[in-house]
């Protein structure tokens, strides 16, 4: 019985996950192409071209100095995913694990100033990939006998490459010139 529930919990998640991948593969509604090796790709323009995210964060950084130890959800509003990691840490979890890893700036989820704002929908796509990536880290990789105990992990980089479109397929290899 625990084991049908264990095959029937991992069944739904790889079933969600495909799902995923299709209504992402099908939309319109995200406009670059899916590179899916090339990670060096520009930032993609802002939605509010007069954001600057550097000193957004810097300003940032500012009002938290000296909490910057406490926990996100003390120093922050509206922390739901992050509660319990370090303000200041949070701040770069955003940087880099979010923004490069999408190709965005804070604007993609964010309004500036206002950021606690729940406006903008793909703040809670980001959650809900968030906890996806948790749910395959947790209970999928964690549970890979084949695997050897070695420490394999998912975040956003793995699908999404530095592109806001997740890479639902590879290039084309090149043909071999020898």
């Amino acid at each position: 019985m625990k084991n049908r529930r264990k095959i029937a919990s991992v069944a739904a998640i790889v079933l969600f996950v495909m799902l995923l991948a299709v209504v992402f593969s099908l939309s319109t509604v995200f406009e670059r192409s899916v590179v899916a090796q090339n990670t060096s790709k520009a930032v993609t323009p802002s939605p509010t071209p007069e954001f600057d995210q550097e000193a957004a964060l810097a300003k940032l950084r500012e009002r938290i100095k000296g909490k910057e130890k406490l926990p996100a959800e003390e120093v922050f509003k509206n922390i739901k995913n992050f509660k319990g990691v370090p303000a200041g840490r949070l701040l770069a979890i955003m940087r880099f694990g979010y923004a490069r890893s999408l190709g965005v700036d804070c604007t993609h989820c964010h309004v500036p100033g206002k950021w606690a704002s729940e406006e903008k929908k793909t703040k809670q796509i980001a959650r809900d990939m968030h906890k996806m990536a948790g749910a395959i880290n947790g209970e999928l990789l964690k549970n890979m006998e084949s695997l050897g105990g070695r420490q394999a992990i998912v975040n956003c980089t793995t699908c999404h490459r530095g592109e806001v479109k997740p890479a639902t397929n590879l290039p084309r290899p090149k043909p071999n010139s020898e």
